[in-house]
């Protein structure tokens, strides 16, 4: 199975996607979702996608800004983009930057099967995603480095798997498994945990949210509201409340 990842701030978009596609018989298998590009950039590298469904308008990183930057980091992605707008433009565009396909909203069923057996066939064409994987091993002991690098930069908005892995020559998707093997949590867990952390931090100066969100290294609030409630079981004003409290 092919694995696809759906990026739009519409949930119900991101419903009639999941619910309409007859995914398995198509050989694919939804593995997750995002509402914003600065989320997927976040979370992308731990569902590891071979396809993404991208809406071409959102908040703080709209469609085509964030397909210039995952196509760049992942050159085997096969990239949807959904738009409500005709424009030729937009499709010009998009093609340009190496989109797969340009689709236009309302949903439309028999486009969508269509371009996923066309984007099948090209990706039955090429290796599997084993062997597409560089070889690059990397030392345990190098882990503590990256730690420390995380630790000193995690407030800068771009910092993610990719980006660190780029930055110490190695293979991200190694660096994942080797990151946990040796520290016993995921890479974008110990991230956020170090952002998170600093964001309770920060809690206690009566800052608001979007301030805080934009301290820690996460730009979009939305997605900063999510990791805060997933990090510390409760929202983050009713954090502030509870610890009023105290």
């Amino acid at each position: 199975m092919y694995r696809v990842m759906i990026i739009d701030d519409e949930q119900k978009i991101k419903n009639l996607l999941k619910l309409t596609i007859k995914w398995e018989m198509l050989g694919f298998e939804v593995v997750g979702e995002a509402s914003s590009g600065i989320e997927a950039i976040n979370t992308i590298d731990e569902l590891n996608p071979d396809v993404l469904f991208v809406d071409i308008r959102m908040p703080f990183m709209d469609g085509i800004e964030f397909a210039k930057l995952a196509i760049e980091r992942y050159p085997y992605l096969k990239i949807v983009m959904l738009t409500a707008f005709n424009d030729f433009d937009y499709a010009r565009e998009c093609i340009g930057i190496g989109v797969t396909n340009y689709l236009l909203k309302p949903i439309n069923k028999i486009e969508i099967n269509d371009t996923l057996t066309n984007i099948k066939k090209e990706l039955d064409r090429h290796a599997p995603r084993e062997e597409r994987e560089q070889v690059d091993e990397v030392k345990l002991s190098s882990i503590g480095k990256v730690r420390e690098y995380v630790i000193e930069h995690f407030k800068e908005p771009e910092l993610n798997l990719t980006s660190v892995a780029l930055k110490f020559g190695f293979n991200a998707s190694y660096l994942s498994r080797a990151f946990k093997e040796e520290t016993g949590v995921s890479f974008i867990d110990f991230l956020n945990g170090c952002r998170m952390e600093y964001a309770i931090s920060l809690s206690k100066e009566n800052q608001y949210m979007y301030q805080v969100a934009a301290e820690v290294g996460i730009p979009d609030p939305n997605y900063f509201g999510k990791c805060f409630k997933k990090y510390t079981g409760l929202s983050f004003s009713n954090y502030i409340k509870e610890n009023k409290r105290e």
